[in-house]
């Protein structure tokens, strides 16, 4: 159409307005708000670095990150609908959705294929395996996804769970409580407390480590966590933003030093050694599993999580047993091929 009359320019004029506008509005990004389940430390760089690099905003999302202060914590603001994604321990989750069967909560992204839980102890408290466990006192916050799910590894390291007395501490107090002497032992993240304590003036060589998966333990550990609300809403905003999140792994696989460098963007003040170390041991003990290696970041395998979730019930003392549908849902996954590691 050709615009020669006043009227018919000024028309095409408002038709033109009009379409460009509608493109600008088609083309904002979508806001989605994520917690994580601790504050930016090392492995933070897997979600930060995809903010600091572009990631998110190349597939069209506008996406904050905020700290958090543990899983269940992560798990509740997600639930409330204060956040549309959250980073939280998968036993957490299967506790919470227990409890709330209305809910329907789903892991969509496994980040920890190996649940980093340990049990630490000094040397020189005489605990050389498992079994000395028995009769101390362990600490670790009421939280700790470890001593929460102690029962299982005590069934598989044969120590009597209900043989160990548990000391409660907020989270900065439990590797200082462990150097004091006031408790023999504490659960947590591997790589958290190992480099908590290394910090603090205690070397590898003085400690003792039992990790679950040494002993069987088969738990999952961090997923990528949504509000059933915002994944009906926005299902290709959520396969985006897994896309994005894949890519950023894949990235600080490759480069951990510039996915520091994005967690250090986050927060000033952090070591940027210590947390590149802490960084380095989660992509070793819990990302960069052999099923992964197999079958790809993000995913999980049918009867082991099965078997997982028989634990985590067990372990807690919950109800009912859900199904694996109920826990994890894969459709929102990239493609294998873009997720194996190394490609």
């Amino acid at each position: 159409m050709t615009c020669r009359s006043r009227t018919l320019a000024a028309a095409c004029l408002s038709l033109t307005l009009l379409a460009a506008g509608t493109t600008a509005r088609a083309a904002e990004p979508v806001k989605v708000r994520l917690t994580l389940d601790w504050k930016f430390e090392g492995p933070a760089a897997l979600f930060l670095l995809a903010s600091r690099a572009g990631y998110f905003a190349a597939e069209g999302l506008d996406v904050t990150i905020d700290p958090g202060n543990g899983s269940a914590g992560a798990v509740n603001r997600v639930a409330s609908g204060a956040y549309d994604l959250g980073v939280a321990d998968l036993n957490a989750l299967i506790d919470y959705d227990v409890k709330n069967p209305g809910q329907a909560m789903k892991g969509v992204y496994m980040v920890y294929n190996h649940a980093p839980y340990a049990i630490i102890a000094l040397k020189k408290s005489g605990i050389a395996k498992p079994a000395d466990l028995a009769g101390r006192k362990l600490g670790a916050p009421g939280f700790d996804a470890a001593r929460k799910t102690w029962p299982a590894f005590a069934q598989h390291a044969k120590v009597p769970k209900d043989g160990v007395s548990w000391i409660s501490m907020d989270a900065p107090l439990r590797e200082p409580m462990l150097v004091k002497g006031q408790v023999d032992a504490i659960s947590g993240f591997a790589f958290t407390s190992l480099l908590n304590l290394g910090h603090a003036g205690v070397p590898a060589s003085e400690l003792v480590v039992f990790n679950y998966s040494d002993f069987g333990v088969k738990l999952y550990g961090n997923a990528v966590i949504v509000s059933p609300r915002f994944a009906a809403a926005h299902p290709e905003q959520v396969k985006a933003f897994l896309r994005a999140l894949n890519r950023s792994i894949k990235a600080v696989v490759a480069d951990p030093a510039a996915g520091i460098k994005a967690v250090k963007a986050a927060d000033p003040s952090l070591d940027e050694e210590l947390e590149q170390k802490r960084l380095g041991i989660a992509l070793k003990q819990s990302v960069l599993t052999p099923d992964v290696r197999a079958d790809g970041l993000g995913a999980v395998r049918e009867a082991r999580l099965k078997a997982a979730i028989d634990e985590v019930v067990s372990s807690f003392g919950l109800a009912a047993t859900p199904k694996t549908s109920d826990i994890f849902d894969a459709a929102f996954l990239p493609a294998k091929p873009e997720r194996l590691a190394g490609h």
